[in-house]
């Protein structure tokens, strides 16, 4: 058991600490990240300070309640109640705010550390049943202290961020990230009451994966703020003898050798994309590859896949139809290709960062 611990905290210490270097990068260039940043750096402190203990942890019979494990609740509960709210609000996180919501839980730890450094044998608690004969005990009542106050917390883990929700714009991942985590924590408080390593070490490993999503959610947002690839004229097609040749010379000269054909193609064929019912199979057919290199083509320049590459077409073809007042409405905009109003707000929206409602609108007002 204890080779077990050991490893899950190891392994979970790595994690925390490449998601707080990553963290640290990007609250470079955005302030909200910063949060997210230090307290997944004060959980790898944690984890690995935790990691020199793992014997005791695997070995250890603390009964129920015991104050290690409170105090390493409420720092868990505080620190997770307040860090995703950074990303929608990060002048919540204010330090006299932040001060006033911890002092609860700094009165409690301050009040814990000589006890922990001068008592030589903490209260030991066997069962539940046991509470009662002890519970008029100063130290007995602290732990229910400690345990409210990690309810309070518990609470604001569910709470805040719809509540929040009023007065910003709160990612809709978050809600359900929120809610994953409190109860998350709630089997925390289980463990604390009813404690077994096994239960601990599975505990840890949720709570570390819960981090990895919101990390991978931050990045995913990051990616799709990147530049967008830029759609250059081809003057001429390929040959293909110039293809083949790059085909057994250069795998890359032969990617862009197949794109210059699509992108030829489609520079050429408006009245095809035109058409709604236009799609990857028609472009394979087109130009005589097959998907896989199709796919391999557009993303060695960037797009994600193919029908992301043909709808940039369109919504170049899009903006032209507004700007020369061809297209004033939602509906007068599918004749650039696309099928329903739904699809056509939906991929304007990726490509070019704002609603298409929007765009009509800043046009029109240009042309009075």
């Amino acid at each position: 058991m204890e080779q077990i611990v050991l490893l899950v905290l190891a392994c979970c210490t790595m994690v925390h600490f490449v998601l707080a270097c990553v963290m640290s990068i990007y609250s470079r260039h955005k302030i909200q990240y910063l949060c997210l940043a230090w307290v997944n750096g004060l959980f790898f402190a944690m984890f690995l300070l935790a990691a020199f203990f793992s014997a005791r942890i695997a070995n250890g019979q603390p009964g129920v309640l015991h104050p290690m494990m409170l105090v390493s609740l409420v720092v868990a509960c505080f620190l997770q109640s307040i860090y995703p709210l950074s990303i929608p609000m990060p002048a919540y996180l204010q330090w006299g705010r932040m001060w006033k919501y911890a002092a609860p839980a700094i009165v409690l730890i301050v009040i814990y550390i000589p006890i922990f450094l001068f008592v030589d044998e903490l209260l030991i608690v066997p069962s539940v049943k046991d509470l009662a004969a002890n519970f008029y005990k100063t130290d007995l009542i602290l732990r229910f202290a400690a345990l409210g106050l990690c309810i309070y917390y518990i609470v604001n883990i569910f709470r805040l961020p719809h509540s929040l929700a009023k007065s910003a714009d709160v990612p809709n991942y978050l809600f359900g990230y929120c809610t994953v985590l409190g109860v998350i924590v709630l089997y925390y408080m289980f463990v604390s009451i009813y404690y077994d390593p096994m239960h601990l070490m599975v505990y840890v490993v949720m709570f570390t994966c819960a981090n990895m999503y919101l990390t991978f959610r931050v990045l995913e947002t990051m990616a799709v703020n990147l530049p967008k690839p830029v759609i250059e004229a081809v003057e001429s097609e390929p040959s293909e003898e110039e293809i083949k040749k790059a085909e057994r010379e250069d795998f890359n000269e032969a990617n862009i050798q197949r794109f210059h054909r699509i992108q030829y193609w489609m520079q050429t064929h408006k009245e095809e994309w035109t058409d709604n019912t236009f799609g990857r199979d028609r472009l394979c057919e087109a130009v005589g590859f097959n998907r896989h290199l199709v796919l391999q083509s557009v993303r060695s320049q960037g797009f994600n896949n193919v029908h992301d590459y043909i709808n940039s077409y369109r919504i170049a073809e899009l903006k032209h139809l507004v700007q020369t007042g061809k297209a004033t409405t939602v509906n007068e905009c599918l004749a650039a290709g696309f099928g329903t109003s739904k699809t056509v707000r939906s991929c304007f929206q990726k490509i070019e960062d704002m609603s298409l409602d929007e765009f009509l609108d800043n046009q029109k007002t240009q042309r009075q």
